[in-house]
């Protein structure tokens, strides 16, 4: 597997249904700081010389399906995770919505969040999960196949972990990647930072 970006392997230990997840992480974070490192940012140039991006077909609410083509005219973010994430994806999503809250509501700029665990997170359950953290951020989901074309694409590491109580979790990479306005891998991005720092930056790339 490639060794760049940076990739954080984040292994989660529970499968907590996701609406009680999302319920208390905004307070979370009104009580933490930004010190838990995510990403660095990395410039395309030091990215592997194999591509980062590419076309794909996925999923989202109400059976609207999205490819690269939509997204093309302006600068866009790429998150992996899954809905039943018990912290790191809710908390990065948490803190996506506070630098989009920053950028304020005319930035012209979407935020996918694909799962990497097709067989539980349907279209309908992204979307729903998604769309709780902030409008723009649009939730992916689609048949194990069209999902691990995405994965392969972005070079995302994911598997999952049994539990316990003979569930499973899913560890995966956690990645943030800044696509430019044609579709292609700029850099990851930082979030960590306060967000109206995060927010210039990206407001400088749109």
């Amino acid at each position: 597997m490639a060794k760049s970006p940076k990739i954080d392997k984040s292994t989660k230990t529970s499968a907590r249904p996701p609406w009680t997840v999302v319920a208390g992480v905004f307070a979370l974070l009104g009580l933490s700081s930004w010190g838990v490192s995510l990403l660095v940012d990395k410039p395309a140039s030091q990215a592997t010389a194999t591509a980062i991006g590419g076309p794909f077909r996925l999923h989202t609410g109400g059976g609207a399906t999205v490819t690269e083509a939509d997204l093309r005219g302006a600068p866009f973010l790429v998150f992996f995770g899954y809905a039943h994430c018990p912290d790191v994806c809710p908390l990065t999503l948490a803190r996506i919505a506070q630098v989009l809250k920053a950028l304020g509501p005319e930035a012209k700029i979407k935020v996918l969040f694909v799962s990497v665990d097709p067989e539980r997170d349907t279209p309908d359950l992204m979307a729903e999960y998604a769309q709780n953290f902030d409008p723009r951020i649009i939730g992916l989901s689609g048949d194990r196949a069209e999902v691990d074309k995405m994965l392969a694409a972005y070079r995302v590491y994911a598997r999952k972990v049994p539990t316990p109580s003979g569930d499973y979790s899913m560890d995966h990479s956690a990645v943030i990647y800044l696509m430019d306005r044609e579709g292609r891998f700029a850099r990851s991005f930082n979030l960590d930072r306060p967000p109206e720092a995060a927010a210039a930056d990206l407001r400088a790339a749109l």
